[in-house]
């Protein structure tokens, strides 16, 4: 895992915010290190929110992810952004449901134990965050072409807010 980030470095690194997500996919991780499940997410965001002095990320998990039970149960969660040479890993994390057993062991990644949750060995960028917000999507406000493709067939995502109480990494 990379070096602790401060959280005054934090604040004034140069995060390419808009491609975080979209292209360098990350996973989630919620739970403790002895009982926690995780999965990819291609759907983010960061800024600030509710006057808070930090940083906040936003995730979107749908109902019917085995993550999910861990996301609703912990009040925190870990995001770890992968380099490249893992997007494999990724794929993985994002096919197999960690319901059918350790999807984990089926990648090259290193689960670590973290004080609130489980960050991975290989992650260039880690954020621990604290759950502060979490409401399902009302799909009757979705635009209707993401309610006819995204929703015809799975459930609404669920969007959390959790405040970044800890990061590791390069600034």
């Amino acid at each position: 895992m990379a070096n602790k980030i401060t959280k005054e470095n934090f604040l004034d690194a140069k995060y390419d915010v808009f491609r975080k997500f979209s292209e360098q996919w990350a996973i989630v991780s919620a739970g403790s290190i002895d009982d926690y499940n995780c999965m990819t997410l291609s759907w983010g965001m960061m800024g600030n929110v509710w006057e808070h002095p930090g940083a906040a990320v936003t995730i979107y998990v749908r109902p019917d992810r085995y993550t999910f039970e861990f996301m609703e149960k912990n009040d925190y969660f870990v995001i770890s952004f992968l380099p490249e040479e893992n997007r494999k890993d990724a794929e993985i994390l994002g096919t197999v449901s960690g319901r059918d057993g350790d999807k984990v062991a089926k990648t090259s990644l290193t689960p670590v134990k973290l004080e609130k949750g489980v960050g991975f060995a290989q992650s260039e960028l880690t954020f621990v965050c604290r759950k502060v917000f979490a409401q399902q999507f009302d799909v009757d406000c979705v635009p209707e072409k993401w309610r006819e493709g995204v929703y015809s067939s799975h459930p609404a995502h669920y969007m959390y807010i959790g405040y970044i109480e800890d990061a590791f990494g390069e600034v």
